[in-house]
């Protein structure tokens, strides 16, 4: 095992940061679950890895290639604590048994395809495969983790959600990502990971209409793009959408080949071209008007085709 002497931590209180719009607020909510970097004291204390390790987990810069979002009315959430101590696009209590010393209470899910993966909300693994711990965890402290990053990430979400609700009955939201340039399922059937993925929980999370927008905004731009493979949307997706009440998701997932060198976790020159083309995007989507997102515009919008 190697020494840990590249460890960095932060004693940041915050968890999260809402870059909030200084503009007049339209329908549109950027969140980014997956691209904080502090790190904890005793979590550094608890893990095996190194820090550039660690980081494999982090959908890195992220909040950076979607920091215009203010200037064009749409906040932008960011959890401030890495995937890997907890992860924000998950169920609060999604959680590998294997990994604790006290058995778990029962409201807590024990089994599911990220548990069995070792990336539930508590991850056992990084992105890499490798192993976080060195030792088996106690529940108590555990639920003190969810409660102080978890529950407050969401409820700042929820209520990001509630007040474009309030001032437009409608509200979409980008929940956005980044993903290794490698993928197996890719690997073996021999083809490329696309630039992009958009995942709408494969049609029910979000309008066909905006993905659509998305999609063809992007493809002029010269990016490659394909929709829910391999990543159709996590809890966010899944959890958040309603398009019946006007409320639509879609996770939008960048290659980080495009922007970043993903060992050293280092911008390149090409992040600032990629910034311009999302802020292209971004200006479209926040010129939506409200009431196209709204339950009833598109039934009327279906019935007239």
């Amino acid at each position: 095992m190697k020494k840990k002497q590249n460890l960095k931590s932060s004693s940041n209180k915050s968890v999260l940061k809402i870059h909030e719009s200084t503009k007049k607020i339209g329908p549109v909510i950027f969140a980014s679950p997956h691209s904080g970097r502090n790190y904890d004291d005793t979590f550094i204390s608890q893990t095996r890895l190194e820090y550039s390790i660690l980081r494999q987990s982090e959908d890195a810069f992220v909040e950076e290639i979607f920091m215009d979002a203010p200037i064009f009315g749409a906040p932008l959430l960011t959890a401030l604590f890495p995937r890997a101590f907890v992860d924000a696009n998950r169920h609060s209590w999604e959680l590998d048994q294997n990994m604790f010393k006290d058995k778990l209470p029962s409201y807590v899910t024990t089994k599911s395809p990220y548990i069995s993966a070792g990336l539930g909300t508590i991850p056992r693994l990084v992105g890499n495969g490798k192993e976080i711990y060195d030792n088996k965890l106690l529940f108590s402290e555990i639920r003190q983790r969810i409660v102080k990053n978890y529950i407050p990430y969401h409820k700042a979400l929820q209520a990001l959600i509630k007040k474009t609700i309030a001032i437009h009955q409608s509200c979409l939201l980008i929940d956005c990502h980044s993903m290794p340039s490698a993928n197996k399922s890719f690997e073996r059937s021999k083809t490329n990971l696309p630039d992009i993925v958009l995942g709408d929980n494969h049609g029910k999370a979000c309008s066909q209409r905006i993905v659509e927008l998305i999609e063809r905004n992007l493809l002029s731009q010269g990016l490659s793009v394909i929709r829910n493979k391999p990543y159709a949307g996590g809890f966010t997706t899944q959890n958040y959408s309603n398009k019946e009440e006007g409320i639509h998701v879609i996770q939008i997932e960048i290659n980080r080949s495009l922007y970043m060198d993903e060992k050293r976790i280092k911008r390149l020159p090409s992040l600032k071209v990629l910034i311009e083309k999302i802020k292209v995007l971004i200006e479209e989507l926040t010129a939506i008007d409200p009431n196209t997102l709204k339950r009833s515009k598109f039934i009327s919008l279906k019935a007239a085709e």
